[in-house]
This record gives structure tokens, sequence and C-alpha cells, in this order.
């Protein structure tokens, strides 16, 4: 018995090795090919580098607008995240630990909007912003992104903080504290893996997310990193620098992988105790 769980450990995880090669080697890929030459990447795409080419991280800062639209991305992204995740905190805590009337249906309905494909609400969403002059602003964008509330954000959270002993709120209640003391002392530190959870996939959601800025900035120096890198992208029909757009590429990814490496055990043990809790 133990012999046949010892090879089904090892069949899995070499299955798990070729599935993170399969994630790794394309960024080591395109790693290499940020530092050639446009020469050398039209002679060989896999060859290494003969010498490294640093300067084309200078040209994709400057040449393609990697840098200004960074910057806007992290503004965007940042404002959003936390004005969002303390929105959706406290809408949860609001629908899973207070009793008011019509509470469970009010939930009931938002958990219908999982199955409602965000795109339908795309024509009024622009139609509203038109009509309140925030179109073509960063700031219009935060505050689409900040009030156009995930369902599921909603119920991860919502799962979380339903597993709090109702206990501890009477407690508090009874020595005098105010309910947003108990929200803020008590609910939210006891939520705070479902939350973390939450602002790293969110952080990732708003940090790729394409369609609204595409959509809603038109002026070059107020693009996000995604309709930056696109534009870039159309660039290469009219001129073959390919080494630029993958160091381009790299500096884009740079966000993302370094709050993953901060924040992957809180990712795990939140998914994990969500799917417990939940």
């Amino acid at each position: 018995m133990r012999n046949r769980f010892s090879v089904g450990d090892t069949i899995w995880r070499v299955i798990l090795f070729l599935w993170g090669l399969t994630i790794t080697l394309p960024l080591i890929w395109i790693c290499y090919l940020s530092l050639k030459t446009n020469p050398e990447f039209m002679q060989d795409i896999w060859a290494l580098p003969k010498t490294p080419q640093w300067i084309n991280y200078v040209n994709a800062w400057n040449l393609l607008r990697i840098g200004p639209s960074l910057l806007n991305t992290l503004y965007y992204v940042g404002v959003s995240l936390f004005a969002g995740l303390f929105l959706i905190t406290l809408n949860a805590y609001a629908l899973t630990r207070i009793e008011w009337k019509l509470r469970k249906y009010v939930w009931a309905l938002i958990m219908l909007g999982i199955f409602l494909p965000g795109i339908n609400a795309l024509v009024p969403q622009y139609i509203l912003m038109s009509d309140l002059k925030l179109t073509n602003s960063l700031t219009g964008l935060i505050i689409l992104s900040t009030l156009g509330e995930s369902a599921f954000n909603l119920m991860l959270i919502g799962g979380f903080m339903q597993s709090i002993p109702k206990e501890l709120e009477e407690s508090a209640n009874i020595d005098g504290a105010s309910l947003f003391k108990i929200f803020y002392r008590i609910v939210v530190p006891l939520s705070i893996p479902g939350i973390v959870t939450v602002g790293v996939f969110r952080f990732v959601g708003l940090y790729n997310n394409f369609i609204g800025p595409y959509i809603y900035l038109s002026d070059a120096p107020k693009w996000t990193i995604g309709v930056a890198m696109y534009m870039a992208n159309k660039q290469m029909e009219y001129g073959a620098n390919w080494v630029t757009l993958c160091a381009g590429v790299v500096i884009a990814m740079v966000p993302c992988l370094i709050v993953y490496m901060f924040f992957q055990n809180q990712i795990v043990e939140g998914a994990t105790l969500g799917s417990v809790k939940g």
C-alpha cells in the first residue's frame, strides 16, 4: 500500500513539475529575448544573447511609454484596490453579520450577479460615464472600478465573516463597543486571510484590465499598462523592434510577480480556509 502511494505521489510530482515548466520556461525565454539585438532576434530566437542589451529596457520605458503607463496603472490600481476592498468588506459585514429586513433577499439578488456576464453592463456604463463627464479620466475609471463590486469577492469575504462566532460581537456589544468598532476591531482582523486573498486577485484583475481603460481612456498620457502594451504591439506592424517589446513585457510582469512573492502564503491560506468555511 505504501509503495502504491509513493508511486502515485511521484507521478503527481512529475506532472506538477512539467506543469511548472510550462509556466516558467516562457518567462525565462522572454527575459533573454529582451536582452538581444534585433538582428540576433531575427537570426535565431532560441539562441542566447552574445552581449546583454540593457538599453532595450530604457527604450521600452521611454519609446513605448511603458514608464508613464506603469505609473498610471499603479495609481489606478492602488486607489481602486483599497477603496474597493473597504467597500466590499463593509458591505459583506452588513449583509452577513447585521440583521435587517429583506437582508437574505438582497444577498440572493447580489449573488445572481455571478451568473451575469460583465460585458452586458458595458454599454449602459459607458453612457452613464459619458453623461457624468467621467470618460478619458483615470479618476472616472477609479470610480467605476471601485463601485463595480464583484459578487464573487463579496461572497468570499462574506463566507469568512459568517464563520466568526456571534458571541464575540455580543460580548463586545455588552462592553459598550459601537457597531463600527466591532467591525474594525473584531470582524476585520479575523477576516484578514479572506481580505488578503480577495485583494491579491483584485490587484491582478485591475492590473490586467484592458477593456475598461481601452474604452474610457483616449489620450496616450493617461493609458494604463494594458493599453500601452497593446499599442506597442500594434507599432510592430510598421517597425520590427521586437526586443524592445519583449523588454516592455518583462517590465509589465514585475509588479504582479512582486505581489505574488510577498502574498503567496496568504493566497494559499485564504483559498484553503475559504473552501472549508464557505
